[in-house]
């Protein structure tokens, strides 16, 4: 690479776009430009990087002359229109949206578990949904070692993962509550203060939630094995920050929970907080803020041969979305996969 890549955040005044600066700053991303972009209604807004501030500009279809690199995180709709001009211009995008995941011309990846498909790329990069890649991390050390044959997973997620409106839903709930108020449920169907709902996205014709169908194909997907079978229950519960998911895996050879543990301890973006004598297992407040993938509650399945139970939980807008986009972008550079002049 002749020079660092001129990088574009687009969505950057929103929660995960303003992560993705944040992420950008910590790993000392290398770059030459960040250019923040958003809608014209944030276009002039000022948003915080490397002790100073930088000016977000407008997203509109010349915004990508001179941009080698952008990150989105601008939901579908958005991505769908500017991705491919983009492109079109020379960039190579990573998107956060759900818009490119199941499109066959686009990897979509997590880098600790499938970082060779980037090398097929056609200039769109998917990231996939925060509750599969939590998953993937910890799912792909114990695929190679034992090869996974069904997996049963469970999800218990945040309120952050719908958006800046729901935590704020969610806050206004509990506070009225508390003060005997009658509560309004505007962003979910239901009260999600002191409530779980069995419920995330549309339900679709065969009775799943499309985002329980997302983890369906997407897993298949990243793993590139289309023996493994998935089945999901998505839950939304009343936490801020962090998904968190109990997983039942039966694979083709035998592993001990212990077998588990040394693989997990020694795999990348994970660890392992596993020592049930102590209570000390993950919780969403164990994984709030951090960058890695934290397991535990491992044990053993004894109702079939080779099964294994364990419990993984993550901050979905960290790794779940913005740490994963960056790792992505880093990952394309050192392959040296991001077309700069």
């Amino acid at each position: 690479m002749s020079k660092n890549p001129v990088v574009a955040v687009c969505g950057a005044t929103g929660a995960v776009g303003q992560e993705m600066l944040s992420v950008l700053e910590q790993r000392n991303f290398p770059y030459s430009e960040i250019i923040p972009m958003a809608s014209s209604r944030s276009a002039g807004k000022k948003v915080p990087f490397k002790g100073g501030e930088l000016t977000v500009v407008e997203l509109t279809e010349k915004s990508f002359e001179g941009v080698d690199l952008a990150l989105f995180s601008a939901g579908g709709g958005t991505s769908e229109k500017f991705a491919p001009i983009a492109v079109k211009a020379g960039c190579v995008v990573v998107d956060n949206s759900s818009a490119w995941r199941m499109d066959d011309e686009c990897p979509l990846v997590v880098p600790e578990v499938n970082p060779h498909d980037l090398d097929w790329h056609k200039g769109i990069i998917a990231n996939p949904n925060c509750s599969t890649i939590q998953m993937m991390v910890a799912l792909k050390p114990i695929h190679d070692e034992a090869r996974i044959k069904r997996v049963v997973v469970s999800t218990y997620q945040a309120v952050s993962g719908t958006g800046q409106k729901a935590i704020e839903e969610l806050e206004n709930q509990v506070r009225r509550l508390m003060n005997g108020q009658p509560v309004v449920a505007d962003v979910y169907p239901h009260q999600i203060a002191f409530n779980c709902l069995p419920q995330i996205d549309v339900f679709m014709d065969n009775g799943y939630t499309k985002e329980e169908m997302k983890m369906v194909h997407e897993t298949i997907k990243i793993m590139g094995d289309p023996s493994i079978k998935v089945t999901a229950t998505c839950v939304r519960v009343p936490v801020f920050y962090s998904h968190s998911e109990s997983v039942n895996i039966e694979t083709e050879e035998k592993l001990t929970a212990d077998d588990v543990r040394a693989l997990l301890a020694k795999s990348p973006g994970i660890t392992v907080e596993d020592y049930p004598a102590k209570n000390s297992y993950p919780m969403s407040i164990t994984a709030a803020g951090e960058d890695d993938t934290y397991v535990g509650r491992i044990r053993e399945d004894d109702t079939i041969e080779n099964g294994i139970n364990m419990w993984i939980v993550s901050d979905n807008i960290r790794k779940g979305a913005a740490l994963n986009t960056v790792q992505i972008a880093e990952t394309l550079i050192e392959r040296d996969l991001v077309r700069v002049p």
